[in-house]
């Protein structure tokens, strides 16, 4: 989220208590400590409510929106099994006896 190493991470909390000063740093850790519990309290509850509500038995692989990706999708259908082309399926003319002109079944 942020890209911190562990290097910049310690140059903060140096900086940190620096410009805070001793003093007031536990006031402060205090107050980062609470932030931390309400924001997992918070984090719990929802997954709770969640769980309460949806149930145990989702099927996360139907709500993922990765499935919607239009390359996946196209990826899909060009490697899907085709059947085999029929010729001339479309119109097919019956044999007419001999002095009548052939018709087509489907269209009448």
């Amino acid at each position: 989220m942020f890209d911190i190493n562990g290097g910049e991470l310690l140059i903060l909390v140096l900086v940190a208590i620096v410009v805070i000063g001793p003093e007031r740093m536990p006031e402060y850790a205090k107050q980062l400590r609470s932030l931390v519990v309400r924001g997992r309290d918070m984090f719990q509850e929802g997954k709770a409510t969640l769980k309460t509500e949806v149930g145990d038995e989702v099927d996360w692989k139907q709500l993922d929106p990765r499935q919607y990706d239009p390359r996946r999708i196209v990826r899909d259908a060009l490697n899907e099994p085709t059947s085999p082309p029929q010729a001339a399926s479309a119109r097919r003319l019956t044999q007419a006896p001999p002095g009548q002109a052939p018709f087509d079944t489907e269209a009448t």
